[in-house]
């Protein structure tokens, strides 16, 4: 049994530099104090923002203890007690990401803890299927904020943040029909072998979270300027500024929420419930053919199975459909009846279109139809739109545009 569930939520990777020193196993930063506040504060606070916060019953969930006088010592110690095969090193660095999780943004640990309680063990699973360690559970947690419909402003999506071209080399679907980046279990069985292939490289844990930050060839060109050294904290000036704070937040993330209830946060309440089913399926299929044939309604299909992207389960071969845990029996009661709901508006009647959605470019691109367009002095989103012979709204879900906000210069995926 496999639910889904899809809150809206922004994520900016974190970037900021620092400076360390090693005492014995114990990395100790000397980053000025102004310089740690700045990128933790600003950087963490687009992270987690508070919109995506409307669904959340926190009232309980509330950090009381000041960790401003708590020692390092005691959280040397947790993170020490911690079962894992990955280094989890603290520095004033991830003390102070620490503390922006479980004392500043309690209430964001709250949701994640609530939806680690879903995502968690499907990362488990495959993590155990592949032997892998379990801690790098945790790494969707700053990819995604566990947000399997999150995008990039660069294109990546997904809970692992897949890149188009990476995830097709995984063996993900990715075109204009169907995303698998956004399946959370497909996404989670191509992140697996992804890093299971970048351990096979590198033998080095920190530095494979470090690859998966930034790219292989951003490791090797670290490791070469650092003379040929293969420590995480060797090449750390090399690295680019966002992979400097990938492994610090990756301990935070750890931290915060093991030890969650040390800072009295609770889980969140949901609004609904997570119970879900998956059917297989290897017919072309439309989602509001099983809408209105078993009253679910659209939006919370949509909702289950966002990897449609035209609401369309192309056939062919077998398909996963999500569907609420307490509404499978009626589509298997009805099946014969769905298949036939609609079907030539729905389906025949755009066969061809549907056919043309599944080819993509090398890149995992669409290639139907598909167009650049350039903004010109003076356009508008609704100008282009208009010009186009198509809607504002179209064009910022092609390109992943986040506001109405567009620049000279720059260039809109278009798609007749």
């Amino acid at each position: 049994m496999h639910g889904r569930l899809y809150i809206l939520f922004f994520i900016v990777l974190l970037c900021g530099a620092y400076l360390y020193a090693q005492d014995n196993d114990t990395i100790v930063t000397t980053a000025t104090d102004s310089t740690v506040r700045k990128y933790t504060q600003d950087e963490l606070d687009m992270r987690l923002m508070d919109f995506a916060l409307s669904w959340l019953d926190t009232t309980e969930c509330t950090a009381t203890a000041d960790t401003a006088g708590m020692p390092d010592s005691v959280y040397i110690a947790r993170l020490s007690s911690l079962p894992y095969i990955i280094e989890m090193p603290y520095n004033t660095v991830v003390r102070n990401f620490i503390d922006m999780y479980v004392q500043r943004r309690p209430r964001q640990v709250a949701r994640l803890l609530t939806l680690s309680g879903f995502y968690f063990p499907i990362f488990e699973e495959k993590l155990h299927q592949y032997g892998l360690p379990e801690e790098l559970k945790f790494l969707p947690i700053i990819e995604s904020g566990l947000n399997p419909t999150a995008y990039s402003p660069v294109g990546a999506a997904g809970l692992w943040q897949f890149m188009p071209r990476t995830a097709k080399n995984c063996g993900l679907e990715v075109n204009s029909l169907v995303d698998e980046r956004l399946d959370p279990l497909k996404a989670t069985d191509a992140a697996c072998r992804f890093l299971r292939s970048l351990y096979a490289i590198y033998e080095d844990w920190n530095l494979v979270i470090a690859a998966y930050n930034c790219g292989p060839g951003n490791i090797n060109k670290a490791i070469h300027r650092a003379n040929g050294k293969r420590d995480f904290w060797d090449i750390w000036p090399y690295l680019p500024q966002e992979t400097r704070s990938y492994v610090p937040i990756f301990v935070a993330a750890n931290y915060a929420l093991n030890f969650a209830d040390e800072h009295n946060i609770c889980m969140a309440r949901l609004p609904y419930t997570l119970a879900a089913d998956t059917i297989l399926t290897n017919r072309r299929l439309h989602l509001m053919q099983v809408s209105e044939i078993t009253d679910i309604p659209l939006t919370e299909l949509r909702r289950l199975n966002p990897q449609y992207r035209m609401d369309v389960l192309p056939g062919g071969k077998p398909y996963a459909l999500c569907l609420p845990a307490d509404m499978t029996g009626a589509f298997i009661m009805h099946e014969d009846t769905i298949y036939r709901h609609r079907a030539d508006s729905l389906l025949h009647s755009r066969r061809e279109v549907i056919d043309l959605a599944q080819k993509t470019d090398a890149d995992g691109l669409p290639l139907a139809g598909s167009y650049t367009y350039t903004v010109k002095k003076g356009d508008t989103l609704g100008g282009i739109a208009k010009k186009q012979k198509t809607t504002v709204q179209k064009i910022k879900k092609w390109n992943h545009l986040k506001s109405d906000m567009i620049s000279i210069g720059q260039k809109l995926k278009m798609f007749r």
